[in-house]
This record gives C-alpha cells, structure tokens and sequence, in this order.
C-alpha cells in the first residue's frame, strides 16, 4: 500500500462536518476491536456530504442496496496495514460489488478521497493505536490473545449510512435492506436539493430505509494524533 497525492486539507484525510460513509457491522466482533468505534467493514468513505441527502438520494440508495442480495462474512486470519491490524472478510466480492454498484451511480464519491493506490481492500480495523517502531510486536501480541475468538461468522443484511460532526463523533443517519424491493420513486427535481426531514432520518424517500438515531462517539483516547501512517477512521 503506497500513498498517493492528497486532494485538500491535512494530508487530505480530515473529515468535515457533514461527511458520510456507508459501512457494515460486524456485532461480532465488538468484543475484539480496539480503535475506537464499532467493528465494521467500509463499504464507502466518504459518500456525499449530508447536504446532498434528498428524499430522491435515499431513495437511489435503497434502490441499489435493493439489487444486491444479503450474504454471510467469515474472518478466519490476521493482516496489517502498517500500524493497523485488521481482518480481511471472506469472501471480499460482495463487499466490493457494493462499492461498485454506488461508484458507478455517485462517481464523485471517490474510496478514501483516493489517498490510497490501490484503494484499500475490505477490512475490519481491530486495531490503529501503534506508530511504525512498535506496531509490529504489540499486534504479535494482541494477534495471540484474539486469535483463540476466530472464527467469526457476520450475516449481513442491510448497510448503514452514517454521518460525522468534524470533531470524531458518527452517528447513524439510515439503515438500508439488502435485496428489499424499492420503494415507489419521488421525482428527480429534488435529487441533490437538502431535505432536513430526510437526512435527519425521519420520514421521506417513502421508507427507502430505516431512520437511526445511535451516537457512537469516539472514546477521548481516540481523539488523540494517530501515528504518521495510520487512518484514524478506516
């Protein structure tokens, strides 16, 4: 994994207020994870900013997740990203047909503001917190303390879109249903107009998915600087 050129802000990797992503959790693996925020797989960082979120957006949304049926993760073995530990989900191409399928319909939504070549393949973080001289033999060790709880077995049946505040806090904006018939489409003239009822989650898109209201804020250790090499949200 190379860094490419940054496109803005510090390394080009600060979140704004407003930033989205969609990602899919693993409850699972809660119990393992050390960097943060709940275990997860990124399906897309960033998506939109949650201005664009109009009745019609969500309902583009339910459309594609719509077209994709659910389907079960395993996690069998450990991989690092220099000082990240993480594990790599089985099989990856349904994941990556997800990225896919909402690339192809937001192409501005470029996978990690394309700081990585290639683009990061999907994974499930446990771990961020060690720089570069002692990431190494600290996942050793937390590798042989974890190891004895994989396997792990996810079965994923819908995606939440999720928003963040700038400042390291996320929150649930809506939950969409893998392979759910959409619902009945509104009228394109609102498609990037701001709806404040529907991104706020209530109401709107005629159910296209599921309003949220779960905080799950950074710990305060994990506002702290990450190590040079490392994503603090991955």
């Amino acid at each position: 994994m190379t860094v490419a050129a940054t496109r803005g802000g510090s390394g080009g990797w600060a979140d704004l207020p407003g930033d989205t992503a969609l990602s899919i959790r693993v409850p699972e693996a809660n119990h393992l994870v050390s960097a943060g925020f709940p275990a997860h797989v990124t399906v897309l960082y960033p998506f939109v900013n949650e201005s664009r979120l109009s009745a019609s957006a969500h309902a583009d949304l339910a459309e594609v997740f719509a077209g994709h049926a659910p389907f079960t993760l395993t996690f069998t073995e450990f991989r690092r990203y220099p000082g990240v530990l993480y594990l790599p989900p089985d099989p990856e191409a349904p994941v990556r047909a997800l990225t896919a399928s909402l690339t192809d319909r937001w192409p501005e939504a470029v996978p990690y503001r394309g700081i990585f070549t290639p683009p990061l393949a999907p994974h499930l973080t446990l771990a961020n917190h060690e720089g570069p001289h002692t990431y190494e033999a600290a996942y050793d060790a937390l590798e042989s303390r974890l190891a004895p709880h994989l396997p792990l077995v996810s079965q994923v049946n819908e995606v939440h879109l999720i928003v963040t505040d700038g400042a390291g806090g996320w929150r649930d904006l809506r939950t969409y249903r893998l392979g759910e018939g959409a619902p009945q489409r509104r009228p394109k003239d609102a498609c990037d107009g701001h709806d404040s009822s529907d991104s706020r989650g209530a109401g709107g898109a005629g159910g296209a998915g599921r309003a949220g209201h779960v905080r799950y804020g950074l710990p305060p250790t994990a506002h702290r600087p990450q190590p040079k090499g490392t994503a603090p949200w991955l």
